[in-house]
């Protein structure tokens, strides 16, 4: 797939489902988020991966969150399960002189993205999602994200069930102004 039509064509598919990426398609998927900007080389991300009996794992996690703070509980444990594979991406920013944190998890999100966009290339679909779990201070602590850290997001990989509808387009005048 050409670059400018990844780019362009994109778009999430909430509805996902085996087979997902594996092997040197998902080594591929990783090393894209690896490869996002990083001012100053610290990389401040990192990820876990979630399949198979990890995805039971997850939704204990969930379930506990939701219980802990109020949600729904019933929801949040059938949520690892919308894919096949999660990736978790976690903004884990170091002290820098010349780097501020934002930087730092602005990198992080942009791995996410990277990630998306190199499953989309090998045939596989994914959605980026946040919400509640994202920042539960139960999702944290089950996770063992140390407390400078913080999830950027639940990056849920596999192939759509559904046809895609039509990419929604946005006139740039909208958007750009000029100095």
């Amino acid at each position: 797939m050409k670059a400018l039509d990844l780019l362009l064509n994109r778009q999430s598919c909430p509805r996902l489902t085996a087979p997902a990426p594996e092997g040197a398609e998902l080594e591929t998927i990783w090393k894209a988020g690896l490869r996002t900007p990083d001012h100053g080389g610290l990389t401040p991300w990192r990820f876990i991966h979630v399949s198979g009996e990890g995805l039971g794992k997850l939704a204990d996690i969930f379930e506990q969150a939701a219980l802990a703070e109020a949600g729904d509980s019933e929801k949040a444990k059938t949520m690892p399960f919308r894919a096949p594979l999660i990736t978790i991406v976690i903004a884990s920013p170091k002290e820098h002189a010349k780097v501020p944190e934002i930087e730092q998890v602005i990198s992080a999100g942009c791995a996410v993205h990277a990630m998306q966009m190199a499953a989309f290339a090998q045939g596989y679909n994914g959605i980026w999602r946040t919400g509640p779990m994202a920042y539960s201070a139960t999702v944290k602590q089950q996770l063992g994200l140390a407390e400078h850290e913080s999830i950027v997001g639940f990056l849920y990989l596999g192939s759509p069930q559904t046809k895609a509808s039509k990419v929604r387009e946005l006139a740039f005048e909208d958007y750009v102004s000029w100095l």
